[in-house]
């Protein structure tokens, strides 16, 4: 067991997410907080800070309480920001919910969280947000104020529409804007503890259906403030942040970073756009980028990123997925960003557990996901025995410290089988520790392929296969198999012009990487299926590899 500690308890231990943004404006009122270039906005901390008080003092007056669950429904816009911190300046619970939702995903969201005020956002590409909600609540039709009642989601009694709203059963949100700073905000400000929970997000759902992890203001800050000094941020600073609010990579690592250290927090589009995020990098001189690698092979590979100066850039975090190392060099070396970091963790983490330090080398940058955050524990453990594995052995990895969730919303039994009565989260991930203390992250517990009594770890093999030049992304999977129990299949999504054949890459293989881990077999495929947040859904490849080839259903993984 490992424990890393890098100094006293930071400041950030004992304040709110709605406090931390009133000491940063008091210390930086009038350097930027937020940036939206394509719309031409531009807030100074202090009015940000000012936009913050108006927006809560206008909810609670319209009876959002101490506890309230609010959902916001929307794309990255500048009102997500205001919303983030004026809900936890109110002391209600924000509800993160994904833009890709449809119907039925809406509906469930709607419900398992108990929302009961939800922001929504205008129409953005095809997701007319505001027409979802009306079906899913058709109460609202024949509303003529906006005192209602929905059949189903139960909870939900308030809509506030970011556009024009489409009847009298909606609330403006241009009208909370308007209104004055009430004298009891402050009141129900100095209520609030740090170890209440703030945020409700939803796991990916990757495996099995989504749960929603409850966040603390201390979960979120704690991890804010450890991430922002392994990046080295401070005042100066100016954070590009194409990924998405709904997320934590989006609201914690990118807009709460930013409160704590005074960094600007710049934002390109309401949704990554490759172009957008290298002109906002120009135009305000960012000194760090946010991705998941997909989006980084993205800005490298946009036929205008030549045009672009991008020499301000200094540093980043790249997370989601591994990190093969043709890509952090060219990052490194073609975007400029000599410092970029990697990192680990999950929702329930909130949600870095390990990572990277702006001044380590390449090398560690690339083959691990770094050490622990200061206040995290980490352990290895056999995936059978629940022992503590062997020096340099593959493990379940298990955490613990100021990340680890409060628990899932409405699901003790699901917590209880991620939290032991200890504190430690099972994290679901293989990971191995080494001499260094940094950790290599060798695949998902259940990604593990066995083939024949030989472990392989997808990962290894996707690093190996991301080294040939004709790739530009790799993803692998395990397949049944009568012999051998599973084999190796590898999805490949070829570069612009680039072609290959199946023999030739395992040619390529062949002799480079021991035989079990060549893949038997080869897709040849225009994407692959990822999540928002540019995770690779694993499982619908599996399903569909088993489909093509009309394999006998899934193999049983055991451990060796």
């Amino acid at each position: 067991m490992i424990t890393w500690d890098e100094g006293p308890t930071p400041w950030v231990a004992d304040q709110t997410v709605g406090s931390t943004l009133r000491r940063t404006a008091a210390r930086f009122p009038d350097r930027d907080a937020v940036v939206f270039p394509a719309l031409g906005l531009r807030w100074s901390w202090r009015e940000l800070d000012h936009r913050v008080d108006v927006v809560a003092s206008a909810l609670m007056a319209r009876g959002v309480e101490r506890g309230e669950h609010v959902g916001i429904w929307s794309m990255n816009v500048p009102e997500w920001v205001v919303a983030q911190f004026a809900v936890a300046r109110l002391g209600a619970v924000l509800v993160n919910i994904n833009p890709a939702y449809r119907l039925h995903e809406l509906e469930e969201t709607l419900a398992m969280a108990d929302v009961a005020t939800l922001i929504v956002g205008c129409p953005y590409r095809g997701s007319n947000f505001v027409e979802m909600v009306e079906t899913v609540c058709p109460e609202v039709h024949s509303a003529t104020s906006p005192s209602w009642t929905a059949a189903r989601p139960p909870r939900l009694r308030r809509l506030i529409a970011l556009g024009d709203p489409p009847g009298p059963a909606w609330l403006r949100w241009a009208d909370l804007e308007a209104g004055p700073v009430l004298d009891d905000l402050a009141g129900r400000e100095r209520l609030i503890g740090p170890r209440e929970v703030y945020n409700i997000q939803f796991t990916s759902g990757t495996t099995g259906l989504p749960k929603g992890a409850m966040l603390t203001h201390h979960n979120v800050l704690m991890n804010a403030h450890a991430v922002g000094r392994r990046v080295g941020y401070g005042p100066d600073d100016r954070v590009c942040v194409p990924v998405p609010f709904y997320h934590c990579f989006g609201c914690v690592l990118g807009t709460l970073v930013c409160a704590v250290y005074g960094s600007a927090l710049v934002v390109p589009a309401p949704s990554f756009d490759p172009r957008a995020t290298l002109a906002a990098v120009e135009a305000e001189r960012c000194t760090a980028l946010y991705g998941v690698p997909t989006m980084f092979v993205a800005e490298l590979d946009h036929p205008d990123r030549p045009r672009f100066d991008l020499s301000s850039l200094r540093t980043g975090i790249m997370a989601g997925s591994p990190c093969p190392l043709p890509l952090m060099e060219a990052v490194v070396h073609t975007l400029g960003a000599a410092q970029m970091t990697i990192g680990y963790g999950q929702t329930e983490a909130s949600p870095i557990i390990t990572m990277t330090s702006a001044d380590d080398p390449i090398e560690v940058r690339v083959g691990t996901v770094g050490r622990p955050l200061p206040g995290v524990e980490v352990r290895l453990v056999d995936l059978a025995t629940r022992r503590e594995v062997a020096p340099g052995e593959p493990g379940e990895l298990l955490a613990r410290g100021h990340g680890v969730m409060a628990g899932y919303y409405k699901a003790p039994g699901a917590t209880a089988r991620v939290i032991d009565a200890e504190g430690w989260l099972a994290t679901g991930d293989l990971a191995r520790r080494l001499d260094d203390g940094n950790y290599q992250i060798v695949g998902r517990c259940k990604e593990l392929i066995i083939r024949g009594g030989e472990n392989i770890y997808p990962p290894e093999v996707e690093e190996f296969l991301h080294h040939h030049p004709a790739l530009a992304e790799v993803a692998v999977v395990g397949l049944p198999d009568a012999r051998y129990g599973e084999v190796v299949s590898a999805w490949i999504v070829l570069r612009a012009r680039e072609r290959l054949t199946e023999s030739e890459l395992r040619d390529y293989c062949r002799d480079r990487i021991a035989h079990f881990k060549v893949p038997k077999y080869i897709h040849f495929v225009d994407h692959l299926p990822k999540t928002v947040t540019g995770k690779i859904l694993k499982h619908v490849l599996r399903e569909r590899g088993i489909a093509d080839h009309g394999l006998e259903g899934p193999s049983v993984i055991t451990t060796a």
